[in-house]
C-alpha cells in the first residue's frame, strides 16, 4: 500500500528551549495532532533532554528521542566538548555543530514518514540565527526538496520563527498565551539553567534583550 501522510499531523523538532516550545504551542493551534522529536547528540547539559521530557510529559504529547551521539565525535564544538569556552566573537561562534539541522531534519523526516506526519516544524531562525550557516532559510526550503526527493513523499517543513527576532518571539508566545510557561519552563541557556538561565552566556543575553523589549513595548517590564 502506498504510504499516505496525515495533513493534520504534525511533528516538532524540539530541544525544550524557548524557540521550539514556542513552535509546539503554534502547532498545537494548527493541527489536530502533534508529535515531538528531541535529539540526543551529547550536547553540553543532559538536562535538556529532561526539559524536554517534562514538557511533553506536561502537554500530554507523544514524545520521541532519538541518539545522535556521533555528533559529537565529528567536530569540536563547545556544544558537545564540555571543555572548551563558549566564545562568540568570530563569524561562526564555536557553540556552531557541523551538519547539526542537516541530520536533525532528515532524521526528522524518515520518523515522519513512520508516523505518517506531513508536516515538520522547526524553530530555525534567520534573524537571530547567531551566525550559523544551517538556520538559513534558503538551506531548509534546499532541505525540503532534497528529503521529498529521497523518500518520494511531500512533506512540508515549516519555520514559524524563521524572520521573527527574539521580541517577536516573545510576542508570539504571548499571542498563544503561553509566555509566563515558556518564560519560566524552558533551557536555553548554554550553562543549564531554567528560565532566565545565567544571564551572561551569548543565548542567555539574546534571550533577556528580546524579552525586556518586549515587556517594554508592551508597557511594564
Amino acid at each position: 500500500m502506498e504510504k499516505q501522510l496525515n495533513n493534520n499531523k504534525a511533528l516538532v523538532v524540539f530541544s525544550g528551549g524557548q524557540d521550539s516550545t514556542t513552535c509546539v504551542f503554534h502547532a498545537l493551534k494548527q493541527y489536530d495532532t502533534v508529535e515531538l522529536v528531541t535529539f540526543n547528540y551529547g550536547q553540553r547539559h543532559a538536562l535538556e533532554i529532561e526539559v524536554a521530557k517534562n514538557i511533553a510529559s506536561d502537554l500530554g504529547l507523544k514524545h520521541h528521542i532519538l541518539d545522535m551521539s556521533l555528533l559529537s565525535q565529528l567536530s569540536p564544538n563547545a556544544l558537545t566538548d564540555h571543555t572548551l569556552a563558549i566564545e562568540s566573537n568570530s563569524t561562526v561562534p564555536n557553540t556552531f555543530v557541523p551538519a547539526r539541522n542537516l541530520l536533525f531534519m532528515s532524521f526528522a523526516a524518515a520518523l515522519a514518514y513512520q508516523i505518517e506526519a506531513r508536516h515538520i516544524i522547526t524553530g530555525v531562525c534567520e534573524t537571530d540565527f547567531s551566525g550559523y550557516p544551517d538556520c538559513r532559510d534558503n538551506f531548509i526550503k534546499s532541505l525540503n526538496l532534497t528529503i521529498n526527493l529521497s523518500m518520494d513523499m511531500n512533506f512540508e517543513i515549516h519555520t514559524p520563527l524563521m524572520w521573527l527576532d527574539k521580541k517577536e518571539t516573545w510576542a508570539l508566545a504571548d499571542e498563544l498565551g503561553r509566555l509566563d510557561y515558556i518564560r519560566n519552563q524552558t533551557l536555553t541557556c548554554y550553562e543549564g539553567i531554567i528560565g532566565d538561565g545565567c544571564g551572561e552566556c551569548p543565548s542567555c543575553k539574546l534571550r533577556k534583550n528580546g524579552l525586556d523589549q518586549y515587556l517594554q513595548s508592551r508597557g511594564g517590564l
